[in-house]
């Protein structure tokens, strides 16, 4: 019954909420993880659950979080289902949330990254071409990963100023295509091998997600940025700082990003933030006198 549980479970994600495979198959890792340490989840008692903090004792605070969520949402459907009379998610534990900031490349590492990719697309080679569209739509439209190595060629338009993206859980959002995007395209869509219904193809299939980090981790040491700072998800952080920096609705960066949570968006509000802090710290006239860095008064005050 255990594993028939778990399983309507996961169906009822997938209907309700639209789950994504991976978010699925996240579930189930969590879930079964559980009740190997303390049993059949549907009769688990209190005192088995609260002994998770220990057995999880080495695991990160965001890892502990995400398993004791996946748990309450499991303990919340079998109580709404009928199949347990009560709900022991009381017993879980719960680590303080720490959400540390996204790695954010600055204004000048972005131009140091597109005049690499700039440079060499200019002998038109079709690698060369490739990525540098590529990183048109991770930084200019903000694409996930998955999202771009996935487009399909009919997604490409031939007049409108917009991609359709198939997102997380299946869902549909339009992004936009700068003039700068558009052209890069262009200028690979006439060397693109034909044949295939990807955008960015490969043998098989399309491109894929980790041969995208590779290539742009390669990008950036010859950019001569360092390589470890520098990947797909970083280059969509950096769109959504710096259109929040140049004054982006926080409702429209979350519908650009196809965020499902406001509060997902707003991560990038404490970025902001943080920037400010250090524009303070390095720019402000007492800073020169060490007021600001040190907490000591300037000699004109003693």
């Amino acid at each position: 019954m255990a594993d028939r549980t778990i399983e309507d479970f996961l169906a009822a994600l997938a209907v309700d909420r639209g789950a994504a495979a991976n978010t699925l198959a996240a579930y189930r890792r969590d879930l079964e993880g559980a009740a190997q340490l303390v049993g059949p989840l549907e009769d688990a008692p209190r005192a088995s659950l609260s002994r998770l903090g220990e057995a999880w004792s080495t695991l990160a605070p965001a890892t502990i979080a995400r398993k004791s969520s996946a748990l309450r949402q499991f303990f919340a459907f079998l109580e709404d289902e009928g199949l347990r009379g009560d709900n022991p998610s009381a017993a879980l534990p719960r680590p303080a949330p720490r959400r540390n900031l996204p790695k954010v490349l600055d204004h000048d590492q972005i131009a140091a990254l597109f005049a690499q990719a700039e440079g060499e697309a200019e002998d038109g080679g079709p690698g060369a071409l490739r990525l540098l569209a590529m990183l048109e739509l991770l930084y200019g439209s903000g694409l996930r990963a998955t999202e771009l190595v996935a487009l399909p060629l009919n997604a490409v338009p031939r007049d409108a100023p917009f991609l359709t993206i198939t997102g997380k859980g299946g869902k549909e959002r339009l992004v936009p295509l700068g003039t700068r995007a558009r052209a890069a395209i262009s200028r690979w869509l006439a060397v693109r091998p034909e044949g295939s219904p990807w955008l960015f193809p490969s043998r098989a299939s399309h491109l894929t997600r980790i041969r995208l980090y590779q290539m742009i981790k390669a990008l950036a040491e010859r950019a001569g940025l360092p390589p470890a700072k520098v990947s797909p998800h970083v280059l969509r952080h950096a769109f959504a700082t710096h259109l929040l920096e140049g004054g982006a609705d926080l409702r429209a960066l979350q519908t650009l990003l196809g965020h499902a949570d406001i509060a997902t968006t707003q991560i990038y509000t404490h970025v902001e933030a943080a920037r400010l802090v250090t524009l303070v710290n390095e720019r402000h006239p007492l800073a020169q006198h060490g007021r600001l860095r040190s907490g000591q008064q300037p000699d004109s005050a003693k």
